[in-house]
């Protein structure tokens, strides 16, 4: 499926009621799992470990 395609699809399932924002926030959150996405099929990610570590440093 394209981005158009899903980007269409989204629009459909918003209800009637939904503003621009609504839809903006949509798109918004699409694009950056889109991004992880790519980021992890280009083997651009880190390990549950390191997250676990990094979040340790960042909590004390």
């Amino acid at each position: 499926m394209t981005m158009k395609e899903k980007m269409l699809e989204a629009v459909k399932e918003l209800p009637a009621d939904a503003t621009i924002e609504d839809a903006m926030e949509r798109f918004l959150f699409l694009a950056k799992v889109e991004r992880g996405i790519q980021q992890a099929d280009a083997m651009q990610t880190i390990s549950h470990g390191e997250v676990r570590d990094k979040m340790a440093k960042w909590l004390k």
